[in-house]
């Protein structure tokens, strides 16, 4: 589990095709902290480190994963959200977040607000019933609040510290990101749908 608040953005060092998924190698400030097995957000996709060293760590996304996500889309040189999973023993900044990506979104607009920016993506009308007005929503593994909800779109502002401090400065109106909806919505929209 995680919290949406991305602890440093890693770099794509090299990238290795392997059978049907893809070997990363990624720099980061906080590299020669992770161990074999632990879980790290990568753009809001939970991947396991498989190795640390010389300040560098490998994962593996499988098919599935490079489907549903961002992922198969980088290149080496991309910038890369990363956030270790939550302490039960602290706050929760952010909100709840599984590190399991919902569904790809498109950036529509990019709009600068003379110091901060007004980001619009759009994303399936099927997923229209788990964003809400000022709700929670996961964008490339950022917790951030929704507005100007649509059945297709949604907009967010994005602060100075968190354009500077994540990867959400390169993207561009086009491009693809991660979307996670938020997990309670989640629930609520199944249990209804087995009445």
């Amino acid at each position: 589990m995680f919290t949406g608040i991305i602890e440093a953005t890693g770099k794509v060092e090299s990238i290795t095709e392997e059978g049907s998924g893809r070997i990363f190698w990624i720099s980061s400030p906080i590299s020669h902290e992770l161990k074999t097995d632990q879980s790290l957000s990568h753009n809001g996709a939970c991947l396991t480190v498989e190795q640390a060293a010389n300040n560098q760590h490998r994962v593996t996304a499988v098919q599935e994963t490079l489907g549903k996500t961002n992922l198969g889309e980088w290149r080496v040189g991309d910038l890369v959200n990363l956030e270790r999973c939550m302490q039960l023993n602290g706050r929760l900044d952010g909100h709840i977040v599984q590190g399991h990506v919902d569904t790809p979104g498109i950036c529509t607009s990019v709009e600068s607000k003379n110091g901060s920016w007004e980001y619009q993506f759009s994303f399936l009308p099927s997923f229209a019933p788990l964003v809400i007005e000022k709700g929670s929503i996961c964008v490339n593994g950022i917790s951030l609040t929704c507005y100007n909800v649509t059945g297709t779109g949604f907009t967010v502002a994005i602060i100075p510290y968190t354009y500077e401090h994540t990867n959400i400065k390169n993207v561009k109106a086009g491009g693809k990101v991660n979307l996670e909806f938020d997990m309670i919505g989640k629930y609520i929209q199944r249990t209804i749908s087995l009445k």
